[in-house]
């Protein structure tokens, strides 16, 4: 959450002004011997500068830049998330990478934390963005929510999105109470604003401390960070930056009010409104491997039986809320459906000529509400690239893989159709969608 400060003009200054603490190393006692400055206490002349400096503001002018951690390559990742939670437990400020910007992080629970993260901030009397490993951490700070809050926390979070809710005095107390600090640094008169971030390192570290942490950026976003100029700008700021390289967006997160049916966008950032749209429907993902036989058959043959079921036509599922989509976990995007395969749903009354395959994306994971791969092989996929999504993907067929038909004839295909018709009613009547 911190902006590139200059060029490489940084790097020459901290290399000067480390040259110089060295140097002054040398100098001050054989200065002070000689007997060079003023009396105990007083101005000292420093003897590679020949000019008077303050004892004090010398210490100042060669404090060290916070020290940066490259995390993935520090040779053991569990040890460093260990340091960053001890640092947020004894009141310390660790800078954390999110998918959006970098952010430096505080406990605020903990008194120095929140000293130290006001100070930082340099903005006085507003409340601080509560950042959760979990989307279920939110239960810690808000009273009973609705249905339509539930499914903007699950199709939302983790992302880059944060969410404000309304929250009664009642529970606003409690939650005060519990940790310890004012209101005021967690709610704006009723409301507490909350962010689940999408990445590893601030998830593991935000969910070993016990109490809230916040997150409070320094300065604009900016692709062309680097930990060395952010060490630079914050100085002695932070106890340790956690480098996990450059960040997914580059890019502030969005900021929506929740409401008890709609949602309104406080501040545009990563998602905008038609992505979010997009977000909030129910989603049904089918996954195999080219996305262009198993998966897309599954994906029209869904269609058909939503489509019945609702009394609708296929076209009308959108305006209902209902998206039914496909990818492959090794397609190459724009190839046609196996002719085999248009020919087996043409004989069920569904064109699958317009299909144009698809790869599997961290995004569409986290669009789809339900995930059902043809294999084994093909759910594990999905988890590689959304370790959260474990809990709604499946197997389309609970007995085992679905063969690839590659090479088949149509009546390998047909056969297929039928028996992919028969899991999805199945499988569909099991799950009550969102």
């Amino acid at each position: 959450m911190f902006a590139r400060k200059g060029g490489a003009w940084l790097g020459l200054r901290r290399m000067r002004r480390l040259r110089a603490t060295q140097k002054a190393s040398r100098h001050v006692a054989p200065c002070r011997a000689a007997g060079v400055g003023g009396g105990e206490g007083g101005n000292r002349r420093d003897a590679f500068l020949d000019t008077p400096v303050p004892v004090a503001s010398y210490i100042q002018m060669t404090r060290m830049a916070s020290p940066v951690v490259s995390i993935f390559a520090s040779g053991d990742y569990d040890a460093q998330v260990r340091r960053g939670i001890e640092v947020l437990r004894g009141g310390g400020v660790a800078v954390l990478p999110t998918e959006t910007v970098y952010g430096a992080a505080a406990a605020i629970a903990h008194p120095d934390g929140r000293r130290r993260l006001s100070a930082l901030r340099g903005e006085g009397g507003r409340p601080f963005t509560v950042h959760l490993a979990h989307p279920s951490d939110s239960e810690q700070y808000l009273a009973e929510v609705g249905d339509y809050a539930r499914r903007i926390v699950r199709k939302l979070w983790p992302g880059p999105v944060a969410l404000v809710f309304d929250v009664p005095e009642a529970r606003r107390k409690d939650v005060a109470k519990r940790w310890n600090v004012a209101e005021g640094d967690l709610f704006d008169s009723n409301e507490i604003t909350l962010r689940c971030p999408d990445h590893i390192v601030a998830s593991d570290i935000i969910g070993g401390v016990d109490g809230p942490v916040a997150l409070a950026r320094s300065g604009a976003p900016s692709a062309g960070w680097s930990p060395q100029e952010l060490a630079e700008d914050l100085g002695d700021k932070a106890d340790v930056i956690f480098d996990a390289g450059p960040t997914r967006y580059s890019k502030p997160s969005t900021i929506i009010k929740v409401g008890s049916e709609n949602y309104e966008i406080l501040r545009q950032g990563v998602y905008d409104e038609r992505i979010i749209d997009r977000l909030l429907r129910t989603t049904i993902l089918f996954v195999c491997s080219g996305n262009t036989c198993r998966s897309p058959m599954a994906e029209g043959i869904a269609r058909h039986v939503l489509a019945q079921k609702l009394g609708v036509s296929e076209g009308e599922l959108e305006k209902k809320g209902i998206n039914v989509i496909s990818a492959g976990s090794f397609a190459m995007p724009g190839a046609r459906a196996t002719p085999q395969g248009v020919e087996a749903l043409r004989g069920m009354g569904i064109d699958l000529s317009h299909h144009r395959s698809r790869p599997l994306t961290v995004e569409l994971i986290h669009q789809a509400d339900m995930i059902f791969t043809m294999s084994r092989n093909h759910a594990l996929a999905v988890t590689a690239l959304v370790p959260a999504a474990r809990e709604k993907v499946a197997t389309l067929d609970p007995s085992g893989d679905i063969e690839d038909p590659i090479g088949g004839d149509t009546a390998l295909y047909r056969d297929l159709a039928g028996r992919l018709q028969t899991l999805i009613e199945r499988r569909l009547q099991e799950k009550t969608l969102p």
